[in-house]
């Protein structure tokens, strides 16, 4: 990881402001272990652009909504697991990152002469929302953020390539941990329900995760 750029979410930030003003579209994509940080430094890209640059020109698509339906869970014995990396609809995500690049951010299109329709992730109840995030032509720049977006395996593995830039974002695992017992106990886990979850269930995805982050371009410390 020594060879990478390393920022703060503050020079993060800036990075993508720059890449935003540059013209044309921008994709980044942000990988991270459960709880390093990802949707809160996406959600903070996406609003100092939109506040300098005006609506609609950055938005946010989470990994997250292509997450298996519970039913589907269900079905396949994994719900025990949610989160893992067979727990996702990896073809669909790789598929709309490579619609999401298509376009050049100028009003032209990825070829349908639309706007991308984008599912997203409603943790109230625990479900995947299809066609829930407006991306329009216009746009020029996509934050999208998930725990395998610098997987090796197959069809993650052709995200890089897709991806204008990808980050990691890299903190203190004591501080990652803390950070989702709260987030479990908050959806209705008790305390002791919610750290057996971060340490075993997502504690197994952090370390597939991890092993992978050395790929991004960029390290930011959360």
């Amino acid at each position: 990881m020594s060879t990478q750029e390393t920022l703060s979410v503050d020079q993060a930030v800036a990075r993508a402001v720059a890449l935003a003003e540059a013209g044309g579209r921008s994709v980044v994509g942000i990988a991270g272990a459960p709880g390093a940080g990802k949707s809160t430094l996406a959600r903070r890209v996406v609003t100092e652009v939109t506040d300098r640059l005006g609506a609609g020109v950055a938005v946010q698509v989470p990994m997250d909504g292509f997450h298996l339906a519970n039913t589907a869970l269900d079905a396949l014995g994994r719900r025990d697991r949610k989160g893992a990396i067979d727990t996702f609809d990896a073809a669909g995500y790789v598929a709309l990152v490579r619609r999401l690049t298509a376009a050049d951010g100028t009003g032209g299109t990825d070829g349908t002469g639309s706007t991308v329709w984008a599912p997203d992730f409603d943790r109230r109840v625990d479900e995947p929302v299809a066609g829930s995030i407006a991306v329009p032509p216009e746009t020029v720049l996509v934050v999208s953020e998930g725990n395998y977006l610098l997987d090796r395996t197959a069809p993650w593995r052709e995200l890089p390539g897709l991806f204008t830039e990808t980050w990691a974002c890299v903190v203190d695992d004591s501080v990652r941990i803390d950070r989702l017992v709260g987030r479990h106990m908050r959806h209705g886990r008790d305390h002791e329900g919610a750290r057996r979850w971060a340490v075993e269930v997502d504690g197994a995805n952090a370390v597939r995760v991890t092993a992978d982050l050395h790929r991004a371009s960029v390290l930011v410390r959360t």
